[in-house]
């Protein structure tokens, strides 16, 4: 049975101020294209929003969720008991298995061409694949991002199996170490995949971080990568 929303953010309301006036509430789960919680205070209305994914949640689980959503709401601190309790269950491998393939129905990416206006990516991989991983990895999609953003410099996308390099390197003016050391960060990804250390998940393991430091250039593509 899908348990009442509403009544179970007021509930954490009552927990966390005692004493203060209860606000309308205005709980639900969304669609989302993945496991996104949200939550917003428009007009004296607290709206909440959860990921459909999470409808089978135990009421402990999502009590964590409305805790941890309305602490950031109010700028309260976030109980570790809570926090803790909302990461072991999405990173729980049933759970991740299906936000996975959630994403890959739902997600709309754009995937273009590997070749830029200078640089390859495809042959970047492969270059690279011969130099670190002796040709065994197999190449995901690889393509530069549509916009040229400086937040995201480049990322694995699991979901879609794609690298994707921001398109403000594919300039004459960008050394290539720098685009191979970011394509380079990414296959690490893919050959070390983020594992879960209790309750935390860990992005970039011990074993990561050695092999990153083999990369030749490193210390200069950091440095270029600084003032991108």
């Amino acid at each position: 049975m899908t348990p009442d929303l509403k009544a179970l953010f007021e509930a954490c309301f009552r927990e966390l101020w005692p004493r203060k006036p209860l606000p309308e509430f205005r709980a639900s789960f969304y669609h989302f294209t993945n496991i996104n919680n949200t939550i917003r205070l428009r007009e004296g209305v607290v709206i909440a929003r959860l990921s459909d994914l999470l409808q089978g949640a135990p009421v402990p689980v999502l009590h964590a969720i409305a805790h941890i959503l309305l602490a950031k709401l109010y700028r309260k601190p976030i109980e570790r008991a809570e926090a803790a309790r909302y990461r072991r269950f999405v990173a729980s491998h049933d759970l991740a298995q299906k936000a996975h393939l959630i994403r890959q129905i739902r997600g709309r990416k754009k995937i273009g061409p590997s070749k830029g206006h200078v640089y390859d990516l495809d042959a970047i991989f492969e270059e690279l694949n011969t130099r670190f991983f002796h040709g065994l990895m197999a190449r995901p999609r690889m393509t530069w991002s549509t916009h040229h953003s400086r937040q995201s410099l480049g990322h694995y996308d699991p979901a879609h199996n794609a690298i994707v390099v921001s398109r403000i390197f594919d300039r004459v003016n960008v050394p290539r170490y720098a685009i191979e050391y970011l394509v380079y960060h990414e296959m690490l990804h893919l050959k070390h995949p983020v594992k879960l250390r209790g309750s935390r998940r860990c992005v970039h393991s011990r074993a990561f971080q050695d092999e990153e430091k083999l990369f030749p250039e490193l210390g200069a593509a950091l440095r270029f990568l600084k003032v991108i």
